[in-house]
């Protein structure tokens, strides 16, 4: 019983567990928007979502991030805790002198629509949430 309401609630706490990484991604590039070499950075959030609700594509590009280890004393650096995320660099519109491809506008347009969605996820979630509470109350 307790499996299945885990189940009805997995696909929820997925979106909402990416979308706070992708936010951080995108303010990780607006507060990096005029620093000399920097590469705006985001991950394609629907295949992310696949992959972590179990209907992952074929795609090498997908694989979580790895940095490697020259020594058995260094710390594993994965990314996203276990979230399939495969950050990707975006491609400015105009390049910049310095080198930096972040783009302040875009950014800060995406990391507002990013909270916007997070916000109706959570909202999702708690609806799913109070909806399991009032049947099990009801039995």
């Amino acid at each position: 019983m307790i499996s299945r309401i885990g189940d009805e609630l997995m696909f929820n706490t997925q979106a909402l567990e990416l979308r706070a990484r992708r936010q951080e991604v995108l303010a990780a590039n607006l507060a990096n928007a005029e620093a000399p070499n920097y590469k705006s950075r985001d991950f394609d959030f629907g295949a992310a979502l696949r992959a972590a609700t179990g209907t992952p594509e074929v795609d090498a590009a997908q694989a979580p991030l790895r940095m490697s280890a020259t020594d058995a004393r260094h710390l594993r650096g994965d990314a996203g805790d276990g979230l399939p995320v495969a950050l990707k660099y975006r491609t400015p519109a105009q390049a910049s002198i310095d080198g930096n491809s972040v783009d302040p506008d875009l950014e800060r347009t995406r990391f507002a629509d990013n909270a916007l969605r997070y916000d109706a996820a959570l909202r999702m979630l708690n609806g799913q949430i109070q909806t399991l509470q009032r049947a099990i109350q009801n039995n």
